[in-house]
């Protein structure tokens, strides 16, 4: 197996049928073995039964994992990484929001170019946007990028872009060590890089997503926040990253 692609999935269910065609479509482009995992965070809506019925009907290559309880992003992304058995392995978000043709860029710095990871740069000069985002979620994203960039991971100026590719032994290094649940764990995951000293390359991506965001600016930007600052005295006084 080649390549793994890993989708969270929470409350899809008004556009997932549309990101699973258009899924299929890619695969069958592509001239590698690979394999996609939808990973459903306990979805409160019927986002299961339509990936379960597109997989029975129209698509059996495609596989699922889910569970009942809601845990979080990162909990969902991880146990989709465990799950994979791709070469390399990569995840994005379920609206598929920077598009196929990056995953194949990913794919080349992980392979050709020997990167052990690879993670998309949003704010680069050659990062393109297709959809507004609201005033909020770029005030917000600038604040915590900026406090994340001086105290925590320094260097990276957009560690939350959903789109991020391992090598397997990069990813089998980093996710089972993933303690944070939530929107955090992306942070945790560069801080993990860092320590490791893998090798990590960033690239500019054109974002054709929607505003289809399941975050709670403000409860879910307290919540990430004190993960995020738990993760150096995770890493220094506990046990937890050994």
């Amino acid at each position: 197996m080649k390549l793994s692609l890993v989708i969270p999935i929470y409350n899809a269910s008004e556009f997932i049928n549309d990101s699973m065609q258009s899924i299929s479509h890619w695969m069958k482009s592509i001239d590698y073995t690979l394999e996609v995992i939808l990973v459903n965070d306990g979805s409160s809506d019927n986002t299961k039964q339509v990936v379960e019925d597109y997989i029975k009907y129209t698509d059996s290559k495609l596989k699922l994992i889910s569970y009942d309880d809601n845990k979080g992003k990162g909990y969902a992304v991880k146990q989709g990484m465990l799950a994979a058995a791709g070469d390399f392995r990569i995840f994005t978000d379920a609206d598929i929001p920077f598009g196929f043709d990056i995953l194949e860029d990913v794919l080349n710095y992980l392979d050709f170019k020997e990167f052990d990871v690879c993670v998309g740069n949003r704010r680069s000069k050659n990062a393109r946007y297709f959809a507004e985002m609201s005033f909020m979620r770029k005030l917000s994203s600038k604040v915590f990028t900026s406090f994340i960039s001086r105290y925590v991971v320094t260097g990276i100026n957009d560690t939350q872009c959903g789109l991020k590719g391992f090598t397997a032994q990069s990813a089998d290094l980093i996710f089972p060590k993933i303690q944070i649940k939530g929107f955090g764990f992306d942070v945790e995951i560069l801080y993990l890089c860092y320590k490791l000293e893998l090798d990590i390359k960033r690239i500019p991506v054109t974002f054709e997503g929607n505003e289809n965001s399941t975050i709670n600016l403000v409860k879910d930007s307290i919540n990430m926040l004190g993960d995020i600052l738990l993760i150096p005295v995770r890493y220094n006084f506990t046990k937890k990253y050994i």
